[in-house]
């Protein structure tokens, strides 16, 4: 019989009570004392002092008081899950409420941001956004991810990956970086529409701008054109994939081998045709620079090297500034994050274009940015809102101001790691080759439910039947409540430290909100445990519903 079906109306009430809890997450202890203490830290640095004075000024100009800032517990809880894509263990969540240094908390940023599980998340961040969630026919995930990988890895400027990812060439995993354009191309090389689907997604995720509909008509609303999306699209002709095929030895039939992005003979202008059947052509043409249009110029290469180094613009550093800041924060200051123009003024003009300067001055290092932004006011501040900053809900179509912190669901990613750090499940089997092979098991199913058929952004936990049945009858949730050797609740249960409900109830609170329980969650949690004769089922209830809790699907 499973977990859930085992208590009754009593527990019920307390599944219902843990989905109302503090999704707006922690409390405000210690507020003044943190602001006195940041007041009189002398290492401020002047980007984030320009950034905390615009968004206070923003603040005084639209009449709202800012939330407190996030007590310890929701910030680490948050921190890591943005940076490093999953909830702190209870150990490390102890050692940082300890902590009493001033700068324990850039301390944290900076040893999250040298954590391996840095370059992890956000490979699958940026793989899921180059490729979709959903690989595409021919294309090579391992190389786009080996390539993200190593970019991330050795803090690669921003600028210098964009360059690579517009003019990369060659087999798809001997050289990942093609993969991002072998994505896009599919059908008769020969045909106009062939690279209609890389331009709609070079322009949108590095210039944050979206063209595709200036393929048939000027655009109703930005300044962009029907020729400037032909233009543009014309540096991507001299490109097509070529996919190689071997014979297979067993069978002796053709099969797929491998795929690869080569350069192709084009010259001359791109031909379309208007709504009103005229035929037009546009020459290779970037802002206001036109380029020549002979097969000798690589186009890509032209385009890759104004777009990533030669801008003075510094759209690229823009639109990457709007990414990270809507990442963290919850919006960027403009929505969506890739649909920036005159047609969708940003929030905090100032703000972004200080940050793209010195993003770009900075040699594009997305360390650096991140440190920034995490380090901003906006960021330390509690999800939970006040009577005096209840209009500040973008949610409702408010422009954003972020003075409080937006709840954001878990991605599938976030989810599924941190249910592993939860329970850790993953590690309750005997060796590691079962270890594995339960993880990546478990991982395909929950890319199956909470990954869905997205092809461009990351899907979020959305609270769908099927992703709320995995989560409360799914192998992994199931596993974690076993209380099985080497889970979260077995060690819980058989360590001698603990030597009280109470204490074992705080750890399992740690484990898996990352915050300690309330007294009169302490109290419930009690009752529950003392009216069950059987204490493992009573904790393993008690851990399930946490575990199924809002509270835990949410970044606040």
């Amino acid at each position: 019989m499973s977990i859930q079906h085992r208590f009754g109306s009593m527990f019920r009430y307390i599944v219902t009570l843990l989905g109302i809890i503090a999704i707006a997450g922690g409390t405000s202890r210690g507020a003044e004392v943190d602001r006195r203490r940041e007041a009189s830290h002398p290492d401020v640095d002047p980007v984030v002092t320009f950034v905390d004075e615009q968004i206070r000024q923003a603040w005084e100009d639209n009449e709202v008081t800012p939330s407190e800032r996030a007590d310890d517990a929701e910030w680490l809880r948050r921190v890591s899950l943005d940076i490093v894509g999953h909830i702190s263990t209870a150990d490390e969540i102890e050692a940082f409420l300890a902590d009493e240094s001033e700068a324990k908390r850039a301390d944290v940023v900076e040893r999250l941001l040298d954590n391996s599980a840095y370059v992890t998340n956000w490979t699958h961040v940026w793989t899921n956004l180059l490729l979709g969630r959903q690989t595409p026919r021919r294309t090579s995930r391992d190389g786009m991810e080996k390539f993200l990988r190593e970019a991330f890895t050795k803090n690669r400027p921003w600028n210098d990956v964009v360059y690579d990812l517009l003019t990369a060439e060659g087999h798809y995993e001997e050289n990942g970086a093609v993969n991002f354009l072998l994505g896009q191309l599919d059908g008769n090389p020969n045909s106009e529409d062939y690279t209609v689907e890389a331009t709609a997604r070079v322009t949108r995720l590095f210039l944050g701008t979206q063209v595709q509909c200036t393929q048939c008509h000027d655009h109703p609303f930005n300044d962009w054109k029907h020729v400037q999306f032909w233009e543009f699209d014309s540096f991507l002709k001299q490109m097509r994939r070529v996919d190689h095929r071997k014979t297979d030895p067993k069978t002796g039939q053709r099969v797929d081998d491998y795929s690869e992005l080569v350069w192709r003979n084009y010259e001359g202008p791109v031909y379309f045709e208007r709504r009103s059947g005229v035929m037009e052509v546009a020459y290779p043409r970037y802002v206001d620079q036109e380029f020549d249009s002979k097969k000798e110029t690589d186009r890509r290469l032209e385009l890759a090297k104004v777009m990533a180094h030669d801008d003075p613009d510094h759209q690229v550093a823009r639109a990457m500034v709007n990414r990270m800041w809507g990442h963290f924060l919850g919006y960027g200051f403009t929505r969506p994050v890739d649909d920036m123009g005159p047609h969708n003024p940003p929030s905090h003009p100032d703000v972004l274009d200080r940050l793209t300067d010195e993003f770009a001055a900075s040699g594009y290092d997305l360390k650096k940015l991140i440190r920034w932004i995490t380090s901003s006011e906006a960021y330390h501040l509690t999800s939970r809102f006040n009577d005096k900053n209840r209009i500040d809900d973008p949610s409702a179509g408010e422009v954003p101001l972020f003075s409080h912190m937006y709840v954001k669901p878990f991605t599938a990613e976030q989810l599924y790691e941190s249910l592993l750090i939860a329970t850790q499940a993953g590690e309750s089997v005997g060796n590691y080759q079962q270890a594995e092979e339960r993880r990546q098991r478990w991982m395909r199913e929950f890319l199956l439910i909470f990954g869905g058929n997205e092809q461009d952004e990351p899907t979020l936990f959305s609270g769908t039947i099927p992703q709320a049945l995995m989560m409360m009858n799914g192998e992994l949730v199931q596993s974690a409540g076993s209380g099985e050797p080497g889970s979260t609740l077995h060690a819980v249960l058989s360590d001698s430290r603990l030597k009280s409900d109470a204490l074992r109830v705080h750890k399992l609170y740690l484990s898996s909100l990352g915050r300690p329980p309330s007294r009169r969650e302490t109290s419930m949690s009690q009752k529950l445990i003392n009216s069950n004769p059987d204490k493992l089922a009573a904790y393993q209830d008690l851990y399930w519903a946490l575990l199924n809790s809002n509270e835990f699907v949410m970044n606040h």
